[in-house]
């Protein structure tokens, strides 16, 4: 199972931001704080956001080889309309607004989304 996932981002303020809400709104809870990070936990698993000093750009891009996104579950096609209508307050912008729920194929009820820095999720509504 996974352990951790960390992304290096340019600016961790925005990060904190835009993250911090889509995660605590998942279930996850603030887990550590330091200078250049912070990080969230459910369960076992957790996820860091960081400007490291040891970064050699300035910022992400999905489309180049790397992670492309991460995709979380929401417990039903409700909140996923809620966390959709609230992720633009947030830092996040849809990603296929013309095909939501559905960019994924008729049987795939999901939204995608995109912060600021280039970071894509996936929240995939459960039947």
């Amino acid at each position: 199972m996974l352990h951790h996932v960390e992304l290096w981002v340019p600016d961790l303020e925005r990060a904190v931001r835009s993250w911090g809400w889509l995660l605590e709104s998942l279930g996850c809870e603030p887990y550590q704080e330091w200078p250049h990070g912070r990080s969230w936990r459910r369960g076992e698993t957790y996820l860091v956001v960081e400007q490291s000093p040891a970064l050699t750009a300035d910022s992400h891009d999905r489309l180049r080889p790397g992670l492309n996104h991460l995709a979380f579950h929401v417990p039903d096609r409700t909140e996923l309309d809620r966390l959709v209508a609230e992720a633009p307050r947030h830092g996040w912008s849809p990603l296929f607004p013309d095909r939501y729920p559905h960019a994924g194929g008729p049987e795939h009820c999901a939204a995608y989304l995109e912060d600021v820095d280039g970071f894509e999720v996936e929240l995939v509504a459960r039947a």
